[in-house]
C-alpha cells in the first residue's frame, strides 16, 4: 500500500533508533547540516528547555526531521561519533551510526545550538498550521481526522487532507476512506469524488505505518496489514455510484493503482503517476496486475508496474487510465464544473449503469484483490523485500 503498500518491514527495521527518550522510531534520509561561522553558544538550559518543548508536539514532525534531532541529541551530549561502524547487515545500528556520523566534528554547542533551532522551527510551524483557518469550502471534516468529506449539490467529495505530509496514507485514513466510502454509498448524493488537499493527490503508503513492530510479531503484523489493503480495495471494487478521481498532484503508490477501479479520472498537468514496487522488493495492489494490461497493454503495464516508470499526467492520458488532463492554472474550475453537470444528472440510471459496466467483473476483481494480498504477505516477510528497501533508502540518502 505504501509508497505501495505498508512499509512495516522498514520501519521494523528501524524500531530501535530511538533509544533516545522523546524520539520516534524512523527511517534513512541524508543528513547534511550547514554551520555557519557566526554559531553561538546555546546554554544547556536552553538546549533542556528545547527537550521539553519537542515533547509537547502534537503532530509527527516527520522522519527526516526525527533522524536529525537524534543525530544533534547524540553529538550535543556525546560529541562527534567515536563507535564502530555497524555491519550492513546489522540496520538499525547502521541507520543510527550514519545519522550521527554525518555530523562529523560539529562541537557540542553547535550541535546544542542546532537541535534547539530544529525544535523551535518545529514548533512555529505546527502553530502555524493550527492557526490558518479551512476555506468555507473546506470547513467541515465530516467527524474525520485524516479527510475532508462533505456533501453538497449532489456530490459527496472526499479529500485526503494531510497536506503536510504529502497526504500519505496512514492506518487511520485507510480506515477513514473505508467509511467515508460506505458513508457515500448511502447517503443521497449521486457521484463521489476523491481529491487531495495542496500539491499532492497522495504520496502513498505512510513510512510511519507499522512503526512498532516487534519481531515476533512480523507475521500477525504482515497478515493484518493484507487485511486491511483487501477490505481497503474491496470498498472501491463494490462501491455502487459513478466513482471520479480528481488528481490534483503527485500521485505514487496505492493511489496509483486503484485508479483502474475509478469511473473516471481528471487530473492536472502537474501530475505524475508512480509504481515504484519492484524497487522496493515489492508487487501490484489495487488489482492493477489485472487492470493495468487491459487498459493500457501489457508492454506498457509492465514498464509501470515491473520496471518502475513515472508517467506524466499527457502520458498516463495517452494509455487510457487517465480520462482528460487540464492546465493546473484551470484545473479545479474545469473539472467541478463538469462535475456538477454530472451530479444533476438521473442518480438511478447512472448507479444501475455503472452496475451493468461493473458487475461482470466484481468476482474477478475481488479474486485478483485476495491474490495480490497474499503475494504481498510473503513479500513483505521475504529477505529480499528487506534487502531492496535498505538499497533503496542508502541511494536515497546520497541525493
Amino acid at each position: 500500500m505504501a509508497a505501495s503498500a505498508p512499509k512495516f518491514v522498514r520501519r521494523l527495521c528501524w524500531r530501535r533508533i530511538c533509544e533516545i527518550r522523546h524520539v520516534q522510531p524512523v527511517s534513512i534520509p541524508s543528513v547534511h547540516l550547514h554551520m555557519t561561522a557566526a554559531t553561538m553558544q546555546v546554554s544547556q538550559k536552553d538546549f533542556e528547555k528545547a527537550q521539553e518543548q519537542l515533547k509537547l508536539l502534537k503532530n509527527d514532525p516527520g522522519n527526516e526531521a526525527k533522524l536529525k534531532l537524534y543525530a544533534l541529541f547524540k553529538q550535543a551530549t556525546e560529541g562527534p561519533c567515536n563507535a564502530p561502524k555497524p555491519g550492513m547487515l546489522d540496520f538499525v545500528k547502521k541507520a543510527k551510526w550514519d545519522a550521527w556520523n554525518s555530523l562529523g566534528n560539529l562541537s557540542q554547542d553547535n550541535a546544542r545550538q542546532e537541535y534547539a533551532k530544529l525544535v523551535s522551527s518545529l514548533v512555529s510551524a505546527e502553530s502555524a498550521s493550527q492557526k490558518k483557518g479551512a476555506s468555507p469550502e473546506e470547513g467541515s471534516h465530516g467527524g474525520y481526522e485524516t479527510l475532508i468529506v462533505t456533501t453538497d449539490n449532489n456530490i459527496t467529495k472526499i479529500m485526503f487532507n494531510r497536506p503536510d505530509k504529502k497526504n500519505a496514507i496512514n492506518h487511520k485514513m485507510y480506515r477513514e476512506i473505508i467509511s467515508a466510502l460506505q458513508e457515500a454509498a448511502k447517503n443521497d448524493s449521486t457521484i463521489a469524488v476523491v481529491t487531495g488537499n495542496g500539491e499532492y493527490y497522495t504520496s502513498g503508503n505512510d513510512l510511519n505505518n507499522f512503526s512498532n513492530v516487534q519481531p515476533s510479531d512480523m507475521k500477525k503484523a504482515a497478515k493484518d496489514a493484507a487485511e486491511l489493503l483487501k477490505e481497503f480495495v474491496g470498498s472501491f471494487i463494490d462501491f455502487p455510484k459513478p466513482l471520479i478521481a480528481v488528481v490534483n498532484g503527485p500521485a505514487i503508490g496505492i493511489s496509483v493503482t486503484l485508479l483502474g477501479l475509478f469511473d473516471l479520472v481528471y487530473a492536472s498537468d502537474k501530475a505524475t503517476f508512480h509504481t515504484p514496487f519492484s524497487q522496493l522488493g515489492q508487487s501490484p495492489e489495487g488489482c492493477s496486475s489485472y487492470l493495468f494490461p487491459k487498459i493500457m497493454g501489457s508492454a506498457k503495464a509492465s514498464e509501470m508496474l515491473l520496471f518502475n516508470k513515472k508517467l506524466t499526467a499527457a502520458e498516463a492520458c495517452a494509455l487510457g487510465l487517465v480520462n482528460e488532463v487540464f492546465p493546473d492554472s484551470t484545473f479545479q474550475k474545469e473539472v467541478w464544473a463538469r462535475l456538477k453537470a454530472y451530479a444533476n444528472l438521473p442518480k438511478n440510471s447512472l448507479a444501475v449503469s455503472k452496475q451493468l459496466l461493473r458487475s461482470m467483473e466484481k468476482e474477478k476483481l475481488h479474486a485478483v484483490n485476495r491474490q495480490e494480498c497474499e503475494i504481498l504477505t510473503e513479500r513483505w516477510l521475504s529477505d529480499e523485500c528487506l534487502n531492496a528497501l535498505v538499497t533503496f533508502f542508502q541511494r536515497k540518502s546520497k541525493l
